[in-house]
């Protein structure tokens, strides 16, 4: 019963997001958001597999084909025209995501003489590094139930894009990193900190686009990832995971589901790394409950940053299925699953968090209507997972 009444919030959920965001009825000027989207499409993929109900379909593949050509392209407000790639039209059609992908931003980017400004730089358009791993992410999902490569292709062109735009070695030399934000064409860093997570989460997606290409009949004819995998390698040494931030820890969560999928299917063989994300995340989420931060004022709380923790609360009920059906996978395996069992204390917050947001006076507040549509996706997903967290 319980699980038939969140498929019909999901269901009211995204058929509003539809609605609101220029997807369905077509608006004249579609609201797309890059890391948004990605949650929607594998939310719409969920509720196909779990209705058969082909408008969901419909809706999935109508989307990655409008942020492909809304995000793929320059913005209405600037002097520039076309793909973001410069490539000619029709060839950017059949290569959409060779240029990068947009974030979505309200404002336009930063040009090169305006001065830095830390928080205004949060409105601005551009490129997230992490926000193109989530799209590759949703490409290959089309990919896997559709059974057309097309996307994953998409997905491994972006990649390639973004590794070698993105990573750069640092003036003062030493080991390569990754810049956390990008101009739109990808011709100078925005900003160029490294978000914390982004080459674990870099490494584990690009493997995923290397086992859907591997797991392919037909042979996608575009070059492999192996010497951006490698390279990512390098970049993740000596790097700690551990955060106290919500979405991050969720992130982690999400990334160790994946892992485990891949040892699952013989793919990958790297259960330190499975144990060291398990144990990462372990670590945040001692800290995060210790700040008692889910009794704040709904006005000093974010939805989609709660939101991505439960999320990733969901992806450890998974890893344990996972890890007990097929334990002659897994190196550590009890190990592994101890640790598990500790992070399964933590399912609790998921009800807290969803039960939270579901309140009709939770989403009245501006801290919910200043980010809607990022909320409203990402608890449609917390509330039915597996079309983001299955691999």
């Amino acid at each position: 019963m319980k699980q038939n009444s969140s498929l019909s919030i999901v269901h009211k959920i995204m058929n509003e997001f539809a609605n609101l965001t220029g997807l369905s009825p077509a608006g004249k000027t579609a609201r797309r958001y890059l890391w948004t989207d990605a949650f929607a499409v594998c939310n719409f993929l969920e509720l196909y597999r779990q209705t058969n109900d082909d408008k969901y379909m419909d809706l999935a593949l109508l989307l990655a084909d409008q942020v492909h050509n809304t995000l793929g392209r320059h913005r209405d407000d600037d002097s520039r025209t076309g793909w973001i790639s410069g490539l000619a039209e029709q060839e950017g059609k059949t290569h959409p995501t060779q240029g990068g992908l947009r974030i979505g931003k309200n404002m336009n980017e930063r040009s090169p003489s305006d001065r830095f400004d830390e928080n205004l730089e949060w409105e601005r358009d551009g490129q997230y590094y992490h926000y193109l791993t989530k799209w590759m992410h949703a490409l290959n999902r089309i990919s896997r139930v559709t059974g057309d490569t097309t996307y994953n292709t998409w997905a491994v062109e972006l990649a390639k894009t973004a590794h070698i735009k993105f990573t750069h070695v640092p003036s003062s030399g030493g080991q390569k990193c990754i810049y956390w934000k990008m101009s739109i064409d990808l011709s100078r860093p925005l900003v160029q900190s490294m978000g914390q997570h982004d080459p674990i989460d870099g490494f584990i997606t690009y493997n995923q686009l290397e086992m859907c290409a591997a797991d392919d009949s037909e042979k996608s004819p575009y070059p492999g990832l192996n010497s951006e995998i490698t390279d990512m390698v390098n970049i993740c040494e000596r790097k700690s995971w551990v955060t106290d931030d919500p979405l991050g820890i969720g992130g982690l969560l999400c990334d160790a589901c994946k892992v485990a999928q891949m040892i699952g299917r013989s793919y990958f063989e790297q259960t330190d790394l499975l144990e060291t994300l398990l144990e990462s995340s372990l670590m945040g989420l001692e800290s995060f409950t210790r700040m008692n931060s889910l009794k704040l004022p709904v006005d000093y709380r974010l939805a989609f940053r709660e939101l991505g923790l439960s999320i990733g609360i969901r992806a450890v009920e998974k890893l344990h299925g996972l890890i007990e059906e097929k334990p002659d996978m897994f190196k550590k395996g009890r190990t592994l699953l101890k640790r598990i069992e500790m992070l399964m204390l933590y399912s609790p917050l998921i009800e807290i968090i969803e039960n939270f947001w579901l309140e009709p006076a939770s989403r009245d507040a501006k801290s919910w209507t200043d980010h809607r549509d990022i909320n409203m996706v990402m608890l449609a997903t917390s509330l039915a997972p597996d079309g983001f967290l299955t691999l």
